[in-house]
C-alpha cells in the first residue's frame, strides 16, 4: 500500500469518526439528560453526565407496569403485523403496475397517484372509518389506517420494473401463474426495496397515536405512544395547574427525554438488521420512468 493510499485511509477514518460522534452526541445527549433531575435541566441546561441524578421521571412512566407491557405489546403486534400485511399488498399492488398484460395499468396507477393530490378531509375520514367499516375501538383501525402509503407503491414499482421481463415470461412458459409468479420471483429478487420500504412503514406503525386517539376508546387497545402522550398531556396539565405551587417537583422537561427514550429504543434495534439494504433499496427504487 503506498504512502497516498494510507493517508487517504487515514483521512477517511478520522473524517467518518467525527461524523459519528456528531451523529451520536444528540443520542448521548437525551439519554443523559433523562436521568437528570428537573432543577437541573432547567438552571443547566441538558447533560451528558447529570450532576443530579433522578429517576423520577421514568417512575411516573413505569409507575403502571401493566399498561406499559399491555400498550407495548400492542404497538409490537400493529408494528409486525401491520408491516408485513402493507408490504404483502404494496409490492402486489406494484407488481400488478408493471405487468403489461393488465388492460388499464397505466389509468390505474394514475387514480392511484391523484389520491396523494387532493384528500376528503377529515369529517368523512372519520365517518367512513367509524360509520361506514365500524372499526372504532377495533384493531383493525390500527392496522388498516396507516398500511397503505402510495408513495412506497411508486417505489416498489420502478424497483419491480428492474427485473427483467424474461424472468417471468419464462415462469409463464413453465406454466406458472401470476400469484405464483409474484411470490416464488419477485418478491425474493425485492428483498432489499422490500426492507428499506419495511422499515419505512414500521417507524409509521411504531410512532402512529393519532389513529388511536381518533378511534381508541377502549384502554386495553391503546399503543404505546398515545398512552406516553396521554401521561404527557397529564402532567402538563397538572404543571400548569400548580404552577405558582414551588413545593410540587413535576419533572415536565426530564419527563419529555424520558418518553423519547422509552418510544424509540426499541425500534432503533431494527435498523442495523436492515441497514445493508436500506441505500440500496431507495437508489434502486427511485429510478424515474
Amino acid at each position: 500500500m503506498s504512502a497516498d493510499e494510507v493517508s487517504f485511509n487515514v483521512l477517511g477514518y478520522v473524517f467518518l469518526g467525527l461524523v459519528g460522534l456528531v451523529t451520536i452526541y444528540p443520542f448521548l445527549v437525551l439519554i443523559g439528560s433523562s436521568f437528570a433531575s428537573e432543577h437541573e435541566l432547567i438552571t443547566k441546561g441538558y447533560p451528558i453526565i447529570p450532576a443530579e441524578f433522578s429517576l423520577k421521571s421514568y417512575g411516573l412512566i413505569f409507575s403502571s407496569p401493566g399498561k406499559i407491557a399491555r400498550a407495548y405489546g400492542v404497538t409490537i403486534f400493529i408494528t409486525v403485523v401491520g408491516t408485513l400485511v402493507s408490504l404483502f399488498v404494496s409490492s402486489m399492488s406494484a407488481y400488478v403496475l408493471t405487468r403489461r398484460s393488465v388492460k388499464y395499468r397505466r389509468k390505474l396507477a394514475f387514480f392511484i397517484y391523484f389520491t396523494t393530490l387532493f384528500s376528503g378531509g377529515l369529517a368523512p375520514y372519520y365517518i367512513v372509518i367509524v360509520s361506514v367499516l365500524h372499526l372504532k375501538n377495533s384493531m383493525l383501525a390500527l392496522l388498516l389506517v396507516p398500511m397503505f402509503n402510495v408513495m412506497y407503491i411508486l417505489i416498489l414499482k420502478n424497483y419491480l420494473r428492474q427485473i427483467p421481463d424474461s424472468l417471468p415470461e419464462a415462469a409463464v412458459i413453465d406454466g406458472a401463474g401470476e400469484f405464483r409468479i409474484f411470490t416464488r420471483i419477485m418478491l425474493p429478487m425485492s428483498k432489499p426495496a422490500l426492507a428499506s420500504i419495511g422499515l419505512f412503514t414500521a417507524l409509521i406503525y411504531w410512532n402512529d397515536w393519532w389513529t388511536a386517539m381518533m378511534f381508541m376508546d377502549r384502554e386495553a387497545l391503546q399503543p404505546l405512544q398515545y398512552l406516553l402522550y396521554r401521561i404527557l398531556s397529564s402532567v402538563n396539565l397538572a404543571a400548569n395547574i400548580v404552577n405558582s405551587a414551588t413545593l410540587i417537583d413535576l419533572p415536565k422537561e426530564s419527563l419529555k427525554l424520558a418518553l423519547t427514550v422509552v418510544s424509540t429504543g426499541p425500534i432503533l434495534l431494527l435498523y442495523p438488521f436492515v441497514q445493508r439494504f436500506f441505500v440500496k433499496g431507495v437508489a434502486l427504487g427511485a429510478v424515474k420512468e
